[in-house]
């Protein structure tokens, strides 16, 4: 409803304020934020007790957000899984080794600093949440159609399922995945087709793609710094343990109370690794009871999370994240991984 309210006032104004549309631009991205935030809850079974409510409300809340809700809860709990392993997983931005770091030319340590600047968030949101999903379920089913149809020429007497169950790609990993990323898209396309024809093309798409961008962008920077952080715990397989990359690889991001409810909580992140089945409305009173125990784990400001954003070199050999401040201190860059 707030959403729907949002929207209206956005369009409504447009011809009035630029300011009052911008502004209702601002709110809008805060509450995509939640939206995206409560869908990733319903990816762990936990905003209802309802498998079924969590899946249904976790589907409506991925249109709205622009993102396949199973298959983007697959990926997460992957990260999950592997939290702290960074051999296995080095989050949204794929942060490089030192090692890595090293090798690249000038230019391209200068590309991959500003790929993760907040000043870069935006667009990364654009990509994460507008052009990648749409991309990776057209190119796949171009793909697919193209492989069904070639097959059914060599082998007329097979089915399509049959032909289909040969198919191969690295954009979904199961007909489950590829039929949500398809009713996603579809009444996804289906919304946005709807909102151009009746708030006009050009204010709905400048509207759409400005606060959904940006909520995207800094739904992107909150993730990053909840584990990209001076000296965040970050192993390798081998040495990997589980408890650890909660404790000493996760964060918790102490936020002023307005920005906990838009973000669900989720700068109680310390706990969601521990128990990612624990509700976003139960993580406050878990921390509060249990704080005690949490004396290792690293409390980030908002005023500290620009300096976190910088802390993007994986120290193989020390088996942490650093910053590339620090890097630059090491005599002729060596310690490298």
């Amino acid at each position: 409803m707030s959403i729907a309210l949002l929207w209206w006032t956005a369009i409504a104004c447009a011809g009035i304020s630029l300011w009052l549309t911008a502004g209702a631009v601002v709110l809008l991205m805060l509450f995509n934020l939640r939206v995206f935030a409560l869908m990733h809850e319903c990816g762990h079974g936990s905003l209802f007790r309802s498998p079924w409510l969590n899946r249904a409300t976790g589907f409506v809340l991925g249109v709205l957000s622009g993102m396949p809700q199973y298959v983007w809860s697959q990926h997460h709990a992957y990260h999950h899984a592997h939290n702290g392993d960074w051999e296995k997983y080095r989050g949204p931005y794929t942060t490089r080794s030192v090692a890595e770091y090293a090798a690249m030319t000038g230019s391209q340590q200068r590309a991959y600093r500003l790929k993760c600047s907040i000043a870069a968030a935006p667009v990364a949101g654009f990509i994460y949440l507008i052009f990648m999903p749409r991309y990776t379920w057209i190119t796949g089913s171009i793909r697919l159609v193209v492989h069904l149809a070639r097959s059914k020429l060599a082998r007329p007497e097979l089915s399509l399922r049959e032909h289909a169950a040969g198919f191969k790609t690295r954009y979904w990993k199961s007909p489950r995945e590829y039929w949500h990323m398809f009713w996603n898209n579809v009444v996804l396309l289906s919304v946005w087709a709807l909102m151009c024809w009746l708030c006009g093309t050009g204010l709905f798409m400048a509207v759409y793609l400005l606060s959904v961008s940006i909520a995207g962008g800094a739904g992107i920077i909150l993730f990053t710094v909840q584990h990209n952080f001076d000296h965040a715990y970050a192993t390798d397989s081998e040495r990997w343990d589980y408890t650890t990359g909660a404790i000493r690889g996760t964060s918790f991001l102490v936020l002023p109370g307005w920005l906990n409810w838009f973000t669900v909580n989720m700068g109680y992140h310390h706990i969601h690794h521990l128990s990612a089945g624990i509700p976003n409305y139960r993580l406050v009173k878990c921390h509060n009871e249990s704080q005690h125990l949490f004396p290792d784990v690293t409390r980030l400001k908002l005023s500290q999370i620009h300096h976190a954003l910088k802390c993007i070199l994986w120290d193989q050999r020390g088996e942490q994240i650093i910053s590339v401040a620090e890097y630059r201190e090491r005599p002729l860059h060596r310690g490298i991984g």
